[in-house]
Order: structure tokens, then sequence, then C-alpha cells
């Protein structure tokens, strides 16, 4: 009887941490597969809507001014629009939603922000590797072999679509054409292609000590095991500029 308890001990003390590994493994690959089917879905929303429609993330401390000089937008923000800021202070680095630069119904010469779906977020324990947000759209850096550039950026309104008080906040983005193709300038195809890279871990956001709740402040991010966005074990979504389809790039440690 002991030998056999054991032995169970053994092979308990060995299928934990497979275990969890394995539910890391699914967190990471269900964030890559609802990334895929979100940019294919912004695609298809250019294309269905003959516009260009910009698939729209949530940076930190997004509240911010655009100018430093400025005040912070966010004391332009009605009550309901700072209820909904707030609600996004939980999807920072993890929260995208579609908006359109124009739409079917729109006066000629007159092309209206709108927004076409709610906000989403990334499965727990997956986010936008943070330094995708960190370097402007003309920099890049290295990911295993793969050039990273920074997201587009765009004035727009936010977090809802009647929040239009100038100036706009500018918000990281990646954009499409009619076509369904990438797009800079909202016309001619982009140049390059765009990865995004996924990261393994958590972003806690910042609340008041005494309420728990939201609050504008930075959040903690942190990536586990640290570097994993970058490290030989990564995951890139890779979206190709001419035809705007995405695909996935994955490496794992053998």
């Amino acid at each position: 009887m002991l030998v056999v308890i054991s032995i169970l001990g053994i092979l308990a003390a060995l299928t934990v941490p497979a275990l969890k590994n394995l539910g890391k493994s699914n967190a990471a690959t269900s964030a890559s597969r609802q990334l895929l089917d979100a940019v294919g879905h912004a695609r298809a929303l250019a294309i269905g809507n003959r516009t260009t429609v910009y698939m729209v993330f949530v940076p930190t401390n997004f509240w911010l001014p655009p100018v430093a000089s400025l005040p912070a937008w966010t004391n332009t923000l009605s009550p309901a629009q700072l209820s909904a800021a707030l609600n996004l202070c939980g999807k920072q680095l993890t929260g995208y939603t579609f908006i359109a630069s124009g739409a079917a119904g729109d006066q000629p010469g007159q092309h209206a922000w709108h927004y076409l779906d709610q906000w989403y977020a990334l499965p727990d324990s997956s986010f936008i590797a943070m330094q995708k947000f960190m370097l402007p759209s003309n920099q890049s850096y290295t990911n295993n072999n793969f050039a990273v550039y920074g997201f587009l950026t765009k004035a727009m309104p936010f977090p809802t679509v009647d929040a239009t008080t100038l100036p706009l906040p500018v918000l990281p983005c990646i954009a499409f054409n009619y076509l369904g193709q990438l797009t800079t300038d909202g016309q001619n195809p982009a140049s390059q292609h765009e990865y995004i890279p996924l990261a393994r871990g958590t972003v806690l956001p910042a609340t008041d000590p005494s309420s728990k709740t939201f609050q504008f402040s930075s959040p903690l991010v942190s990536e586990t095991p640290p570097g994993n966005s970058a490290s030989s074990a990564f995951t890139l979504v890779d979206i190709d500029p001419l035809t705007g389809r995405a695909t996935l790039r994955v490496q794992k440690v053998q």
C-alpha cells in the first residue's frame, strides 16, 4: 500500500506542471486564433463597407493628452463617456474594436467615424507585447528575424463615437482599405508586413486602494516567463500587406 501511494505521489508531482503548461499553451493558442479571426473580420468589414476600417487597440495610459502641453482630453468627456473610458482600463494591451472612416449613407465629402462593433479583449494570460505600442510606426525592432514595426497611429473618437471634442486622442491601430489591403494612408497598400507579437503573462490595471475600482494609472505589465514575446518560443501574427490576410508564425522549443 505504501509503495502504491508513493508511486501515485510521484505521478501527481510530474503531472501538475504538465497540466499548468498545457493551460498556458491553450491560452496562447486561443489568443492567437482570436487575433487571426479579428484581423480577418476587420478586412471583411473594409471590403463590405467599401471604406477604410481601422482595427484599434487599447494602449496603456491612453488617457494622457495627445500633446504634453495640452490638458488631459478626459476632462472633455461626459459622465457616460468617462465611464466607458474607465471600463477600458481593464483592456490595456488586450482590447480592440473596429472603426470605419466613412460608411454607406454618409454625405459626399463628409466621412464620419463609425464604431462597427463592441470592444473585445484577448483571453486572460495573453496580451500584445508592450514594445509594439512603444515604437513609432516608422521604427522597428527584430523579433527572431522578423522586423516588428510600431503600430500605425490615428486621431479618432474614443472611447465612443460621440466623443468628438478636439483634440482627439491618437490611438494605435492597423488599417485596411476598401480592397482589404493593409494601408497607412487609407488608399494605397502598405509597403511592409505587419507583425503583431503576442506575449504570455499578465496586465494588472491600477486600482484604487480603498474602493478597488479601476483608476487612471499605469498598469503592471509582466511577461511570464520574462521576455517570452521575443524569445525562441515566439508567436507572431503576420499580416500580408497586399492581401491583408493574416497567418500565424510560431516557433516552439523542442
